[in-house]
Protein backbone atom coordinates (compact mmCIF):
# COMPACT_ATOMS: atom_id res chain seq x y z
CA UNK A 1 0.00 0.00 0.00
CA UNK A 2 1.31 3.43 -0.94
CA UNK A 3 -0.02 6.96 -0.61
CA UNK A 4 0.40 9.29 -3.57
CA UNK A 5 -0.43 12.96 -3.89
CA UNK A 6 -1.71 13.21 -7.47
CA UNK A 7 -3.21 16.49 -8.62
CA UNK A 8 -3.63 17.63 -5.02
CA UNK A 9 -5.56 14.55 -3.92
CA UNK A 10 -4.01 11.87 -1.73
CA UNK A 11 -4.71 8.43 -3.12
CA UNK A 12 -4.05 4.99 -1.70
CA UNK A 13 -2.75 2.45 -4.18
CA UNK A 14 -1.85 -1.17 -3.71
CA UNK A 15 0.75 -2.25 -6.25
CA UNK A 16 4.29 -3.61 -6.29
CA UNK A 17 7.08 -1.08 -5.70
CA UNK A 18 8.68 -1.76 -9.07
CA UNK A 19 5.50 -0.83 -10.95
CA UNK A 20 6.12 2.22 -13.14
CA UNK A 21 4.32 5.35 -11.98
CA UNK A 22 2.71 5.60 -15.43
CA UNK A 23 0.76 2.39 -14.84
CA UNK A 24 -0.24 3.44 -11.34
CA UNK A 25 -1.58 6.74 -12.71
CA UNK A 26 -3.44 5.09 -15.59
CA UNK A 27 -4.57 1.74 -14.19
CA UNK A 28 -4.90 2.28 -10.45
CA UNK A 29 -5.93 5.92 -10.32
CA UNK A 30 -7.77 6.05 -13.66
CA UNK A 31 -6.16 9.19 -15.07
CA UNK A 32 -5.61 8.23 -18.69
CA UNK A 33 -4.36 11.56 -20.07
CA UNK A 34 -0.81 10.44 -19.34
CA UNK A 35 0.02 8.16 -22.27
CA UNK A 36 2.21 5.12 -22.81
CA UNK A 37 4.48 5.55 -25.80
CA UNK A 38 7.79 3.73 -25.56
CA UNK A 39 8.33 2.53 -21.98
CA UNK A 40 11.98 3.67 -21.98
CA UNK A 41 11.66 7.43 -21.30
CA UNK A 42 12.47 8.39 -24.87
CA UNK A 43 9.21 9.69 -26.35
CA UNK A 44 7.81 11.83 -23.52
CA UNK A 45 4.14 10.81 -23.91
CA UNK A 46 4.11 9.86 -20.23
CA UNK A 47 5.48 13.18 -18.95
CA UNK A 48 4.24 14.40 -15.57
CA UNK A 49 5.53 16.88 -13.01
CA UNK A 50 6.92 15.54 -9.74
CA UNK A 51 7.60 18.32 -7.26
CA UNK A 52 7.60 20.76 -10.16
CA UNK A 53 10.15 18.82 -12.22
CA UNK A 54 9.33 17.20 -15.54
CA UNK A 55 9.64 13.40 -15.31
CA UNK A 56 8.86 10.58 -17.69
CA UNK A 57 6.63 8.40 -15.56
CA UNK A 58 7.18 5.18 -17.52
CA UNK A 59 10.58 4.72 -15.85
CA UNK A 60 9.77 6.03 -12.37
CA UNK A 61 9.23 3.05 -10.07
CA UNK A 62 6.47 3.55 -7.52
CA UNK A 63 8.92 2.76 -4.71
CA UNK A 64 10.92 5.91 -5.56
CA UNK A 65 7.91 8.19 -5.04
CA UNK A 66 7.29 9.47 -1.52
CA UNK A 67 3.88 10.26 -0.05
CA UNK A 68 5.00 13.90 0.26
CA UNK A 69 5.89 14.17 -3.44
CA UNK A 70 3.45 16.25 -5.48
CA UNK A 71 2.59 14.59 -8.78
CA UNK A 72 0.77 16.62 -11.42
CA UNK A 73 -0.67 14.99 -14.53
CA UNK A 74 -2.26 16.68 -17.54
CA UNK A 75 -5.62 16.43 -15.76
CA UNK A 76 -4.24 18.43 -12.83
CA UNK A 77 -2.35 21.08 -14.76
CA UNK A 78 -5.32 23.47 -14.60
CA UNK A 79 -9.01 23.71 -14.05
CA UNK A 80 -10.98 23.43 -17.31
CA UNK A 81 -7.83 23.47 -19.49
CA UNK A 82 -7.17 27.09 -18.54
CA UNK A 83 -3.37 26.89 -18.32
CA UNK A 84 -1.75 29.29 -20.85
CA UNK A 85 -0.02 26.36 -22.58
CA UNK A 86 -3.33 24.53 -23.00
CA UNK A 87 -4.96 27.72 -24.28
CA UNK A 88 -2.10 28.32 -26.75
CA UNK A 89 -2.42 24.73 -28.00
CA UNK A 90 -6.12 25.33 -28.63
CA UNK A 91 -5.58 28.75 -30.22
CA UNK A 92 -3.01 27.38 -32.67
CA UNK A 93 -4.53 23.93 -33.18
CA UNK A 94 -1.12 22.45 -32.30
CA UNK A 95 -1.95 18.72 -32.23
CA UNK A 96 -2.49 16.62 -35.28
CA UNK A 97 -3.34 13.16 -33.96
CA UNK A 98 -2.96 14.41 -30.38
CA UNK A 99 -1.48 11.27 -28.82
CA UNK A 100 1.74 12.90 -27.63
CA UNK A 101 0.22 16.25 -26.78
CA UNK A 102 -0.43 15.75 -23.06
CA UNK A 103 3.28 15.04 -22.68
CA UNK A 104 4.15 17.97 -24.94
CA UNK A 105 1.96 20.29 -22.86
CA UNK A 106 3.51 19.08 -19.60
CA UNK A 107 7.00 19.61 -21.04
CA UNK A 108 6.09 23.10 -22.29
CA UNK A 109 4.61 24.06 -18.91
CA UNK A 110 7.79 22.89 -17.15
CA UNK A 111 9.96 24.82 -19.60
CA UNK A 112 7.99 28.05 -19.16
CA UNK A 113 8.11 27.74 -15.39
CA UNK A 114 11.92 27.71 -15.55
CA UNK A 115 12.31 30.02 -18.55
CA UNK A 116 9.32 32.30 -19.12
CA UNK A 117 10.73 33.80 -22.35
CA UNK A 118 12.50 30.95 -24.17
CA UNK A 119 14.24 31.37 -27.51
CA UNK A 120 13.71 28.92 -30.37
CA UNK A 121 16.97 27.25 -29.31
CA UNK A 122 15.76 26.96 -25.69
CA UNK A 123 12.52 25.39 -26.87
CA UNK A 124 14.27 22.96 -29.21
CA UNK A 125 16.62 21.87 -26.41
CA UNK A 126 13.88 21.49 -23.79
CA UNK A 127 11.11 19.97 -25.90
CA UNK A 128 12.55 16.53 -26.50
CA UNK A 129 9.21 14.76 -26.75
CA UNK A 130 8.69 12.78 -29.94
CA UNK A 131 5.75 13.65 -32.18
CA UNK A 132 5.05 11.04 -34.81
CA UNK A 133 3.00 13.54 -36.82
CA UNK A 134 5.86 16.05 -36.83
CA UNK A 135 4.03 19.07 -35.36
CA UNK A 136 7.28 20.49 -33.98
CA UNK A 137 6.86 23.90 -35.64
CA UNK A 138 3.36 24.24 -34.16
CA UNK A 139 4.66 23.08 -30.76
CA UNK A 140 7.35 25.78 -30.90
CA UNK A 141 4.75 28.39 -31.91
CA UNK A 142 2.52 27.19 -29.07
CA UNK A 143 5.30 27.63 -26.52
CA UNK A 144 5.95 31.16 -27.75
CA UNK A 145 2.24 32.03 -27.60
CA UNK A 146 1.94 30.53 -24.11
CA UNK A 147 4.94 32.63 -23.02
CA UNK A 148 3.15 35.75 -24.28
CA UNK A 149 -0.03 34.73 -22.45
CA UNK A 150 1.93 34.19 -19.23
CA UNK A 151 3.71 37.53 -19.61
CA UNK A 152 0.46 39.42 -20.19
CA UNK A 153 -1.18 37.71 -17.19
CA UNK A 154 1.80 38.30 -14.89
CA UNK A 155 1.06 41.94 -13.95
CA UNK A 156 -2.45 40.97 -12.86
CA UNK A 157 -0.98 38.31 -10.55
CA UNK A 158 1.59 40.59 -8.91
CA UNK A 159 0.79 42.45 -5.73
CA UNK A 160 1.61 46.10 -5.51
CA UNK A 161 3.54 47.38 -2.48
CA UNK A 162 0.29 48.72 -1.08
CA UNK A 163 -1.39 45.31 -1.35
CA UNK A 164 1.52 43.37 0.19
Amino acid sequence: MAKLNINGKVRDVSVEGDTPLLWVIREQVGLTGTKYGCGIAQCGSCSVHINGELRRSCTVPLASVKATDKIVTIEGLSVKSSHPVQQAWLDLDVPQCGYCQSGQIMAAAALLKKNPQPSDKDIDEAMTNICRCGTYQRVRAGVHLAAKKLASAAPANRKTKAQA
